[in-house]
């Protein structure tokens, strides 16, 4: 029998395929269950040993390169912290980055010329992760989340059908029709990264930006907006909440009481009132107010971690009486429950019953109030658990049930008994509420003080106040006997579920039916407010309300080749936490054909169908059918059309390799494949490598340093790297020599160089001459970043093989450099954090590439065959531009 193979999202594969290993806790939990899955993971004990380092890494610092190393990679919740510690990484090194960076980079977006053209929305069409075609070894397709979009991180609805979703990077979108047929609202604003949605009690829409999940720097945003007409209006600069004060934050929650709104921010508590708009927010507590910017501290490398606010409690009795839950999810002194004291100063408090108050023992706390003032939920996650515990950091859920924030309060829940009330996370290490860091989300039914949503990785329900709970959203159905691989049916005899990693919870009504709205990593969901479920607590009645118009996709890679089967291209690329989409010729659906999380990608020009993709820390697959399987590799394993094809560096996990590690065939060769972890990996077989061990080293980048950047052509390779990539020690350089292994050798890069002494995102080499070469240059300026060597500009030019640079970079504004792309003719293009520029073919200075493209980073260009220049945003989505476009007149 095959192995069992599902990629848990997030968690790195090993070599060694395992049984689930699952453990019946009653009847209707997950079952032990030894048929074959779509599932090439690492025993889920593996997750307990290793969740906590990354959640320490408060600092932005690298999880495995500060332990020294993992042991062939690292679990789901290492993971997602490892993904957010990294992006922040390259944007942030070498130092801290001051408030405002983003702000007066937009600023400068605005006085740039754009040239003629439109950009075309690629992916604006269903992405099926169920995609019957798509049952390979390596993908999730079966699992039930069905249509799936990027991260949904707020969530508003109406009594009227209005439904208002945030993505983490894609801005509010607005549907009118109870979800589904959604309007992006706020692509005018210079942030499109959500933190929060709420409707006040005038109907009015507030929007915090600055996502708060991972609760990281690398998705601040610009303050809180208000829309007073949300359902017919459109979110505009103006309609920005107070001054500055927020800017560069990441803000965890709104909370309204009388004529004042509270928020819970990365750098403290605030306060605005409700009716007078304008005026600065008030700062209402910050634990550590000298790391604050401008404070004498606020240069520290964990100054962003220093006044974490996750959640305000205000008693419906007495607004006056507030409680604020404060801590970093990692553990710190400051962690704790604080309240006003009659000095007006703000102190811990503790004896409020069953709910933690120790600095242990609180870290990401989220409140949920009944409508009518009779409940108050809380859920916490423990620092000290998740240092101890390897199955889950979940403290618990608790209720105050008389509705004061101040208790006394009793604990309905652990992670022990979600786990018996149907949880689909039986294994050993990887149990409910291991990733409560990042997931959480709480509402109370506003007809029932006693009817409670619960969001962790899975959906939970309890209607009776907690005595028991049922997990109608449970995070995949591979290990209950419904589920099969039988691509005639969705998800076996299951009902379909929502996608795992729970962030956002709304109740709203439309045409007289009130539905529950769950936001997560792979979009929105709806169901009855009061649903069905099957024998086992598992919802009946869920549906994807991600019907394409709806696209937050975030993707890292893009790659093009031809369909030779249907003619034009087939278009295919790597995406946080929804593995490897495909969209062929003729499609009218995308399709998932690789699970887990999708990083970088090569893909045949010739050949669409040949795809090589990485899942995370340089773990290597690769097809040469598109993937597609009916599943008959489960009965006949020699039916398998995807093969794991990692380089040895794959093994050392964070040490080896970056999360998103760089992947890259040589521009004149697509038999030649550079993979760059700590070594600079070669295979000279193209699509048809089977295994990891047909790679050759070609160099050893040193001890403690990873590629961030590489490329080649006509045998001459490029490879960026950093180490310590964080902003203790940060240090950079390039490594240049041939595909066979010689003339190796390091560039001479001095850290006040004409190269600034930041992250090196990528290369472009001229296929008339290898010693002409572009780089882009991640981060901020010297103005915004302090750190030894920030140094300015975003794009370089090397004419001699980099022994000399010149930066290029002239009016482009002040923004991270992701990718860097020649255009036939000349021309250069570059992909940023705001938006793509062009520099034609001949001219010194920049415009923005046409038109329509939303203001959300452009992590990869690729030229394809069929002439067009394709974007990979992490945050909406894939989009191509026709460079022929150029040939006329600019605005």
């Amino acid at each position: 029998m095959m192995p069992q193979r599902h990629q848990r999202r997030f968690i790195t594969c090993t070599v060694v395929a395992v049984a689930f290993g699952l453990v019946s806790t009653q009847s209707f939990a997950a079952q032990a269950d030894t048929r074959p899955r779509p599932w090439n993971a690492r025993h889920q004990a593996d997750i307990g040993r290793h969740h906590i380092k990354a959640v320490h890494a408060g600092n932005g610092m690298s999880a495995l390169a500060t332990s020294g190393g993992g042991d062939g990679g690292s679990d789901e919740a290492e993971n997602s912290a490892e993904a957010t510690a990294q992006f922040t990484e390259a944007r942030t090194a070498p130092g801290v980055v001051a408030p405002g960076a983003y702000g007066a980079a937009w600023q400068q977006l605005q006085s740039l010329r754009h040239t003629r053209g439109d950009w075309d929305h690629v992916t604006g069409k269903k992405y099926n992760s169920d995609d019957p075609r798509y049952r390979d070894v390596n993908s999730n397709s079966s699992g039930g989340a069905g249509d799936v979009t990027g991260r949904i991180t707020g969530i508003a609805a109406d009594d009227q059908g209005y439904v208002y979703a945030g993505g983490a990077n894609g801005g509010v979108f607005r549907s009118k029709t109870g979800g589904g047929h959604w309007q992006p609202i706020s692509d005018k604003l210079p942030s499109l990264s959500t933190g929060t949605l709420a409707l006040d009690g005038k109907e009015r829409l507030w929007y915090a930006t600055g996502e708060s999940n991972t609760g990281a720097t690398s998705f601040v945003g610009t303050g809180v907006y208000l829309l007073k007409d949300p359902r017919h209006g459109q979110f505009q600069p103006g309609d920005r909440v107070g001054g500055a004060e927020l800017e560069s934050t990441v803000i965890h929650a709104l909370r309204f009481a009388g004529t004042k709104v509270w928020a819970a921010t990365s750098s403290g508590v605030w306060s605005h009132s409700t009716t007078t708009l304008s005026g600065p927010w008030k700062q209402e507590f910050a634990p550590n107010p000298d790391y604050l910017p401008g404070g004498p501290k606020a240069s520290d490398p964990s100054a962003p971690y220093k006044n974490i606010a996750n959640d305000i409690a205000v008693d419906p009795k007495d607004p006056s009486k507030v409680l604020l839950a404060v801590g970093w999810r990692g553990g710190d002194t400051y962690n704790g429950l604080y309240a006003k004291q009659a000095d007006g100063s703000w102190k811990p408090v503790g004896g409020l019953g069953d709910l933690p108050t120790s600095s242990d023992d609180v870290g990401n706390m989220t409140f949920a109030a009944s409508a009518d003032g009779s409940r108050l939920y809380a859920i916490d996650q423990s620092p000290a658990q998740m240092a101890t515990n390897p199955d889950s950091g979940l403290k618990g859920v608790y209720v105050s049930k008389d509705g004061s924030p101040f208790g006394p309060w009793t604990l309905i829940a652990d992670y022990t008994k979600l786990k018996a009330s149907g949880s689909a996370l039986q294994g050993a290490g990887y149990q409910p509420g291991i990733q409560s860091w990042y997931n959480q989300f709480l509402q109370v039914d506003p007809a029932n003080a006693d009817h409670l949503y619960l969001g962790l990785e899975e959906v939970f329900e309890t209607k009776n106040g907690g005595a028991s709970w049922t997990t109608p959203g449970p995070y995949w159905n591979f290990p209950f006997p419904c589920w099969s691989i039988d691509p005639a049916k969705q998800t076996g005899d299951c009902s379909p579920t929502t996608h795992s990693d729970q962030h956002a919870v709304a109740f709203g009504s439309y045409k007289g039916r009130t539905w529950a709205y769950v936001g997560n990593d792979g979009g929105i969901y709806r169901r009855p407010l009061n649903g069905a479920v099957d024998s086992g607590g598992h919802a009946k009645d869920w549906q994807s309300l991600n019907d394409g118009t709806l696209d937050t996709l975030q993707y890292y890679s893009v790659g093009v080749g031809k369909d030779l089967s249907h003619g034009g291209v087939s278009v295919t690329g790597g995406l946080q936490d929804n593995g490897q989409s495909i969209l062929r010729g003729r499609d009218k659906v995308m399709g998932s054909n690789f699970g887990g999380d999708g990083g970088d990608t090569i893909a045949d020009p010739a050949n669409g169908c040949n795809i090589a993709e990485e899942y995370v820390y340089l773990d290597m697959w690769v097809t040469q059918n598109c993937g597609v399987n009916d599943g008959s590799w489960s009965t006949d394993p020699s039916k398998a059309t995807e093969y794991e094809v990692a380089p040895p560096d794959k093994d050392l996990g964070g040490a080896g390799a970056r999360f998103i590690a760089p992947i890259n065939a040589d521009a004149k060769d697509t038999n030649t494949w550079v993979a760059g972890g700590r070594h600079v990996w070669i295979n000279t077989k193209g699509f048809a490598i089977r295994s990891g061990a047909e790679w050759k080293n070609a160099y050893d980048l040193g001890a403690g340093h990873v590629a961030t950047a590489v490329t080649s052509s006509g045998g001459t390779v490029y490879v960026g790297w950093c180490g310590p990539c964080n902003n203790q020690g940060f240090t950079r350089g390039i490594a240049v020599g041939n595909a066979d292994g010689t003339g190796w050798h390091q560039l001479d890069l001095p850290v006040d160089g004409t190269i600034p002494n930041r992250y090196i995102s990528g290369f472009e080499v001229d296929p008339a001459n290898a010693q002409h070469v572009y780089v882009a240059v991640n981060g901020f300026s010297r103005k915004w970043t302090e750190g030894p060597g920030a140094g300015v500009g975003h794009i370089f030019e090397s004419k001699n093989g980099g022994a000399d640079w010149t930066d290029i970079s002239a009016n482009l504004p002040d923004v991270p450099a992701n990718t860097v792309k020649l255009i036939p003719g000349g021309g250069l293009a570059l992909g940023t954090d705001l938006a793509t520029f062009y520099r034609p073919a001949g001219a010194t200075r920049w415009q923005v590439l046409g038109h329509n493209l939303p203001s959300t980073a452009v992590m990869q260009l690729r030229l394809g065959p069929d002439g067009k220049l394709y974007a990979a945003t992490h945050g909406r989505g894939l989009w191509s531009f026709d460079v022929r476009r150029l040939k006329g007149r600019n605005d």
